[in-house]
């Protein structure tokens, strides 16, 4: 046995003190402990302590540690349970210890799976403007159960996607001014599918905005990359020449019959 025979305030945290025992061999500093710790466990000056009591106290002041290391962490941005999990793990928490802080945490309503999927599903569309496949793989990435990510996906309305998919596509339309007619309805396609949006959504967007472009636009974008096929097959004969740029602009997504349009007129 070994009794408490001081306990000071450490210097560098009015939140832990220092406790010192004597075994026998005279007054040795022990261990300290967090001040939630010292109340919970009663410490005071005079008071007998085992093995079993010292190992279940700083057992309890390690939870603590983790507790708050938790708190610091949450006091950034809401987290996802396997968040929290993961940023103690990293800070070399068994998972006993981590399993404690997690029920602490659930009790007080500091981490709630559901309400993070919630709002994370709000943030994800609302702000970035992604789509549900995106957003979806994401809470997956976290940790979120199924059950809540389908949950929290039910206020992303059919409307607001495709909303979102306008969005995304009035912007490509406005930088991708020179592409032909097929590219353009290629590079809008993949590009909000990449955001995230199911080719139904995709589908209908299309339908809202303007992807035709106006035929002396086509006529713009045709003239630019047939210029730079020029001079790759400048040096051919007539009818290679033609057969060729025939062939580079149909890659390009132009059709036959404004490609011939272009050639008659050269």
């Amino acid at each position: 046995m070994a009794i408490i025979t001081k306990i000071t305030a450490q210097k560098h945290s009015d939140d832990r003190l220092n406790i010192f025992l004597d075994d026998g061999t005279g007054e040795k500093y022990a261990f300290s402990v967090d001040q939630d710790v010292f109340i919970k466990y009663n410490l005071q000056k005079g008071k007998e302590l085992d093995e079993f009591d010292i190992s279940e106290i700083q057992y309890g002041d390690e939870i603590k540690k983790a507790y708050n290391k938790a708190l610091e962490f949450l006091s950034y941005r809401m987290r996802s349970i396997k968040e929290v999990e993961d940023h103690l793990r990293k800070k070399e928490y068994n998972d006993a210890i981590i399993q404690e802080v997690i029920f602490k945490l659930k009790e007080y309503r500091y981490v709630d799976d559901l309400e993070f999927a919630l709002a994370y599903v709000r943030t994800q569309w609302q702000t970035n403007g992604k789509g549900p496949s995106v957003i979806k793989r994401e809470l997956a990435g976290k940790g979120i159960e199924q059950a809540f990510i389908e949950q929290a996906l039910l206020q992303y309305t059919q409307s607001a996607q495709i909303e979102e998919a306008v969005n995304h596509a009035e912007k490509v339309l406005k930088k991708n001014n020179k592409l032909s007619n097929v590219q353009l309805k290629q590079k809008l396609e993949q590009h909000i599918m990449r955001k995230g949006f199911s080719y139904d959504i995709i589908s209908i967007a299309l339908e809202e905005v303007k992807v035709e472009q106006e035929e002396s636009e086509e006529w713009a974008a045709l003239q630019k990359h047939a210029e730079k096929a020029k001079k790759r097959y400048q040096n051919e004969d007539s009818y290679h020449y033609k057969l060729k740029m025939k062939q580079f602009l149909f890659r390009k997504g132009f059709s036959i019959e404004i490609i011939d349009q272009y050639l008659d007129a050269e």
